[in-house]
């Protein structure tokens, strides 16, 4: 068991070597859990972050026996690490191997699996999601939750019919500093909240790229999917680039990065199953080339008890999420936290006060959940509610007016040129 247990580190810290970050290696990484405990999983998309969550779940319980990507470098390079450290693992003499897939549907449709996931470009997240919950599978969605409103709408209603267990991958309800913060907010510790202020990384401007022809062994009519069909350049694929084109990405930042903080809005308000009731936005979008989503932004939302959201790209303000109140004020962002009076970092929230949902990792709580039937830190109600707010704000800088929104009826008040912005058109053959 030493040797055994020696060489799984050494994968582990070769691991971590490649990506340029540390890992942290549980016990049950080096063998303590039982096979029979770990939860069968398959992982849809694993470019950069798909891999990156799929070392992590392997790291947290699941036992990954499929890979699925359209680039066939990429899902070999992952059946590759994925078998690597299944060799050195306590499940090493009863793994079966790793499959590789080009088709989600194939995928989805093995009995043996029980959750996948999804790591796709944000045009496929709700369609293969929807083909995994009818195939009686739990899914674990990166964020945002698809390129619509009504995209949202019919992924939860989904989860909710088969009973699925979800998570959405925004990943801060899980840290520590986010939920104290939040906590303190919903505690009255800085008086009555008024204003929330977001900010987060803007947009790129990407220029004009020529089609070029399609590369071997990548299947773009595949990766293109629901979208309109345009021609192929490797600009419109990377990583760091389909991120700022609508067709995959509906509003760039405003909801693939900003969908991070307005999460913590809308926790730290108390507003996970609703939203604000106006909204009114403004941005500057890039003047010409494939990159056509908001490089820097200005929204502001009211919501029903008063509070006031303003989200910006952090050219503007500070980044992460600042509460103010009456009394006082908490700035949280990733491994900070600030607050004034500064007494508030160190007072402890009692027993009988509001406690958050307690997570300590989205990988860990995914995979605990999947065994217990609980529901996830990030549910599918939170998740599309926190991606309609960053849709409403993209929505308000498109129509360049004040919007009225009824967050009960999912719809804009009176004004059905806005609520045509709910949807998105589907290239055949595929729908929800």
């Amino acid at each position: 068991m030493t040797s055994l247990r020696t060489s799984r580190r050494r994968f582990l810290k070769g691991a971590a070597a490649a990506l340029g970050m540390p890992w942290i290696v549980p016990p049950s990484v080096l063998g303590a859990e039982p096979p029979s405990e770990r939860v069968v999983m398959g992982c849809i998309g694993v470019g950069p972050r798909g891999r990156l969550n799929l070392r992590g779940l392997m790291t947290r319980g699941a036992q990954i026996v499929a890979v699925c990507d359209v680039n066939e470098a990429t899902r070999q390079a992952a059946v590759k690490e994925v078998q690597e450290y299944y060799k050195c693992s306590a499940v090493a003499e009863t793994y079966k191997g790793c499959a590789a897939y080009n088709d989600f549907r194939e995928l989805v449709a093995r009995d043996d699996i029980q959750a996948v996931m999804i790591a796709t470009p944000d045009h496929w997240h709700v369609p293969i999601a929807i083909a995994a919950v009818r195939s009686g599978k739990d899914v674990y969605v990166e964020k945002p939750l698809g390129i619509s409103i009504d995209e949202g709408k019919a992924l939860r209603k989904a989860v909710r019919q088969y009973g699925a267990v979800f998570m959405h991958g925004t990943e801060q309800r899980c840290m520590r500093q986010f939920r104290f913060g939040c906590e303190l907010v919903r505690n009255g510790r800085i008086g009555t909240l008024h204003t929330v202020k977001v900010a987060c990384p803007g947009g790129r401007a990407g220029g004009v790229h020529p089609p070029q022809p399609v590369p071997k062994g990548f299947d773009y009519e595949m990766w293109l999917g629901p979208a309109r069909w345009m021609p192929y350049s490797p600009a419109r694929v990377a990583a760091g680039s389909w991120y700022f084109i609508s067709d995959y990405a509906a509003s760039g930042f405003v909801a693939g990065w900003g969908v991070h903080h307005i999460d913590m809005a809308q926790w730290g308000i108390g507003a996970d199953h609703t939203g604000p009731v106006e909204i009114r936005g403004s941005a500057v979008f890039p003047p010409d080339g494939i990159f056509d989503t908001p490089v820097t932004w200005d929204v502001d939302y009211l919501y029903a008890n008063g509070v006031r959201v303003s989200f910006t790209d952090n050219s503007k303000n500070r980044q992460g999420v600042r509460f103010e109140g009456t009394k006082g004020w908490v700035h949280i962002n990733r491994n900070s936290i600030d607050a004034e009076p500064k007494a508030l970092l160190t007072s402890k929230i009692r027993p009988n006060e509001i406690h958050l949902y307690q997570a300590t990792n989205d990988d860990r709580n995914f995979v605990e959940c999947v065994k217990s039937r609980a529901e996830t830190a990030s549910p599918i109600e939170v998740a599309h509610r926190s991606t309609s707010v960053c849709y409403l704000g993209h929505i308000a800088m498109l129509l360049r007016r004040t919007l009225r929104w009824d967050p009960q009826k999912e719809q804009f008040v009176g004004d059905p040129a806005a609520d045509r912005y709910l949807s998105r058109p589907m290239r055949a053959p595929w729908h929800l």
